[in-house]
């Protein structure tokens, strides 16, 4: 028999799912452009050139998490809260609020950032040859916090599909401006696809932020002080988080082209593309559809503990084959994505990916301290793990090369994944159920596993040993995921499957 409550977990389980796969399949075409896009540009620019537009797009971040306040994750809070609610006039309201912000914080960040492009050019490149590409970064400043305000309406009203659809065009918009511009100009062409790329987002994002048919709302100036300050006081500290996550990216990337080359910093660049693939989709799923439904139920402590032991779950039983599959086949994967030249840096993929398996299980958890705004407690978290994260890099990157970066990332998450377990389960009396820790411990050990035999194994054995790990993790996976939806969600042909197979 069926109860309510098992009900209710199946319809959540589907939720989750149906918003992760909808994500999943735009991000799949973005994934056949990035094979395509970053294939042309490491034979036209190599690994230099790969560094090189990794360390723009770290400037940019950077400028952008400073220059925007928070304001796109604190408004998708904000909205999500009013969504719940029901009340579209303050949605309206809130909406034009943040349109307004978005516009005055850009024209200050792009302001800012050209004139401060000498001195950034020579802390980054030691020299100030580069100066003009910073100063030309504003542009694309501009552009990315313009469109923040509109994501994060989307975003926070759940828009799934409204979200595909803006990765997907932004994708191919982004790849079609992209390749043009590097080979009639080089390596010179990369902060002008940065900006084009840019224009071509907000122009997707502002189409489909039309489409929300919101009610038409004036804002005075009183209800814009005081809906500006609600959304700064919250952005102000997703704002220190981003600068201290994307500093400590840029960091690293200052690290490893000052001990190893350019070389080797094309080498983390492509490697940190290729590891984040498979799992960002299921990390942007959480911040597109869980984000916003934890932050709705923020005051219910055994609903939230409930959502996030789902959404863990699910993201390892969705990542965990991925993951697994870079592993074994790292060295193909890199050829496949760059050049024969990129190949070098297959070890560290691997230590990428064992990261990215446990980023994908510490991120919902730490989802309870931002719906929670446990602001303190979130902006200190943040800190100790930059910290560790570049404390582990310039440790490591002496010694044992661009892998040592790899393994400063692995460490940084085995250490930041104990912590957030110990800071939710105080704020929200929070346990990661059996089920979990039990998929947890599996495909830990089957990541282990490949990654030992990549290293101890002649290369036959190990790709052997990865095709029956992998073949094994994916029918358990599928078994796994079509028993927490109700059967007739069920594709027939998947049934049949496991039917066989059990």
């Amino acid at each position: 028999m069926t109860t309510a409550s098992d009900a209710g977990g199946g319809r959540s389980y589907g939720q989750i799912l149906k918003s992760t796969l909808v994500i999943g399949g735009s991000s799949a075409i973005g994934v056949v452009l990035a094979v395509v896009r970053n294939k042309l540009i490491a034979a036209m620019l190599g690994p230099e050139g790969i560094g090189l537009i990794g360390l723009y797009t770290a400037m940019l971040d950077i400028a952008s998490a400073v220059a925007g306040l928070g304001i796109q994750a604190s408004g998708v809070r904000r909205v999500a809260e009013l969504a719940e609610a029901g009340d579209r006039a303050r949605i309206a309201q809130c909406n034009a609020v943040l349109n307004r912000l978005s516009l005055l914080l850009a024209f200050a960040g792009a302001l800012v950032l050209a004139s401060l492009a000498l001195p950034v050019a020579r802390f980054t490149f030691g020299d100030g040859r580069n100066a003009v590409g910073v100063a030309l970064l504003a542009l694309a400043l501009f552009l990315r916090l313009i469109g923040g305000g509109m994501t994060a309406l989307i975003q926070g009203m759940r828009d799934i599909a409204g979200l595909a659809r803006i990765n997907v065009l932004g994708a191919l918009l982004g790849t079609a401006i992209t390749l043009p511009l590097i080979y009639r100009l080089g390596a010179a062409g990369i902060v002008p696809s940065l900006i084009g790329s840019a224009a071509a987002i907000l122009l997707v994002t502002w189409w489909r932020s039309r489409g929300m048919r919101l009610p038409s709302s004036s804002v005075p100036a009183v209800g814009f002080a005081d809906e500006s300050g609600t959304l700064l006081r919250l952005g102000l500290v997703f704002m220190a988080s981003g600068v201290l996550t994307f500093g400590a990216a840029y960091a690293i990337r200052i690290i490893v082209l000052h001990a190893q080359g350019a070389a080797a910093m094309g080498l983390y660049q492509a490697a940190w593309a290729i590891g984040g693939l498979y799992g960002g989709f299921i990390l942007q799923a959480m911040g597109t559809d869980f984000y916003p439904r934890l932050a709705g139920i923020a005051g219910n402590d055994r609903e939230v503990n409930r959502l996030v032991n789902e959404q863990i779950r699910v993201s390892i039983l969705l990542a965990g084959p991925g993951v697994v599959a870079t592993l074994a086949f790292a060295s193909p994967v890199m050829h496949l994505f760059y050049t024969a030249e990129f190949t070098a840096g297959t070890d560290l993929l691997r230590w990428i990916c064992l990261g990215m398996m446990l980023r994908i299980i510490s991120w919902p958890m730490g989802f309870i301290i931002i719906a929670k705004s446990a602001q303190a407690l979130f902006f200190w978290t943040e800190v100790a793990a930059a910290t560790v994260h570049v404390g582990l890099a310039w440790l490591l990157v002496g010694p044992f090369g661009v892998a040592g970066a790899g393994a400063a990332f692995l460490g940084l998450y085995v250490w930041h994944t104990g912590l957030v377990c110990i800071v939710v389960g105080r704020l929200s009396g929070f346990r990661c159920s059996g089920d979990n820790l039990r998929l947890c411990a599996i495909f830990l050990a089957a990541s282990s596993a490949v990654l030992a035999a990549g290293w101890t194994l002649p290369e036959w054995g190990a790709t052997a040993a990865g095709v029956t790990i992998l073949l094994s993790c994916g029918l358990y996976s599928l078994k796994v995921l079509a028993g927490l939806v109700p059967p007739e969600s069920v594709p027939v042909r998947i049934r049949g499957l496991l039917a066989r197979l059990a």
